[in-house]
């Protein structure tokens, strides 16, 4: 038996992430489930009949990622990896088993070569029994100029409201995978990390970032930034932050989009609402339409002091599939 020498609610360090899924079960078992893989989690009343699949997965640490968002008309099923590590194989082969209801199902991954790599193979294993399963990789961090290096980030939330809209809608699977794939094109996002992450299982942070600087596109497991320079203001936080998303994606009058501002699990909500009221205001003067804007911990790094800002460019179809109705343990602002 580990003794707790962290200042955090663990009983023992091994079983941190089991614990921590079997509490959350018991808590909302009106909404989630169990299944024969005990890191594989459904929506109650998944498979859905008349209705494609959808499934994501990755790894602990980024609540309310991934199993927040099982319910209706959004997640079916989430595969759940260790603390920053990908889910196993058998965990998304179950996942996509307790999702199809016969009309196939869509994978939807951030861009880590290990996630890919065993939900392929979960894939393949799938459609020896007949499922039909796609894969749709998310890489809207835009802290790399090379789009192939590029990681999922906070983008991959509006992307499963997106595509679980569209399920709801009736979409097929290819229709589903079409939309899905343009929805990635037009997410970007960035990340601004101001202290590091406390690792459960070692009780000790992954890397480090020292008083007085901020990491600029910083990743979800902390590491791999762009830049380290000294800590700014809000305001200039919120600036470069927008400024590296609209390089890459330039934004005019003619544009709508959806805004997020997460934090990434140990941020004062009243510092990510100081971070959105500059965004709103650069955003507006350059005559932006903000259809839609959120602010909370959305999808976190366990314990670090930061926080990301997520822009979606929208168009007519996403955004009716961005406001239909859905309703998840942890997402909520879209329930009617």
């Amino acid at each position: 038996m580990h003794i707790n020498t962290m200042q955090k609610f663990v009983n023992d360090p091994d079983t941190f992430v089991d614990d921590s899924i079997i509490g959350f079960v018991k808590c909302y078992p009106d909404v989630v489930a169990h299944t024969a893989c005990s890191r594989t989690l459904k929506y109650i009343a998944a498979p859905v009949a008349g209705k494609v699949g959808l499934v994501a997965g990755g790894g602990w640490g980024h609540d309310p990622a991934f199993m927040g968002y099982l319910g209706k008309n959004m997640l079916d099923a989430v595969a759940i990896g260790e603390t920053f590590t990908p889910p196993t194989i058998e965990s998304f082969y179950e996942a996509f088993r307790s999702a199809d209801a016969g009309l196939g199902v869509l994978c939807l991954c951030g861009n880590y070569a290990k996630d890919i790599a065993n939900a392929t193979v979960a894939i393949k294993q799938a459609a020896e029994e007949k499922i039909d399963v796609r894969m749709v990789v998310i890489n809207d961090d835009v802290a790399f100029p090379d789009i192939s290096e590029r990681r999922g980030m906070t983008g991959e939330v509006f992307l499963w409201k997106v595509a679980g809209a569209a399920a709801a809608n009736g979409y097929d699977l290819n229709r589903m995978e079409s939309v899905a794939k343009r929805a990635v094109s037009d997410i970007r996002s960035i990340g601004v990390g101001l202290a590091s992450c406390i690792i459960p299982e070692t009780g000790r942070p992954n890397y480090l970032i020292e008083n007085g600087t901020m990491e600029i596109g910083v990743g979800h497991h902390g590491l791999f930034s762009k830049d380290t320079c000294k800590l700014r203001s809000a305001n200039a936080s919120a600036d470069i932050m927008l400024s590296e998303i609209l390089n890459d994606m330039p934004l005019d009058a003619t544009s709508r989009v959806a805004v997020m501002i997460s934090g990434l699990g140990n941020t004062m909500l009243s510092e990510l609402n100081i971070l959105f009221g500059r965004v709103y205001d650069v955003l507006t003067a350059k005559g932006v339409c903000i259809s839609r804007s959120m602010v909370g911990n959305y999808f976190t790094s366990l314990d670090m002091m930061g926080a990301t800002l997520t822009i979606m460019r929208l168009d007519d179809e996403t955004l009716q599939l961005l406001n239909y109705p859905g309703y998840a343990v942890s997402f909520s602002h879209f329930y009617q």
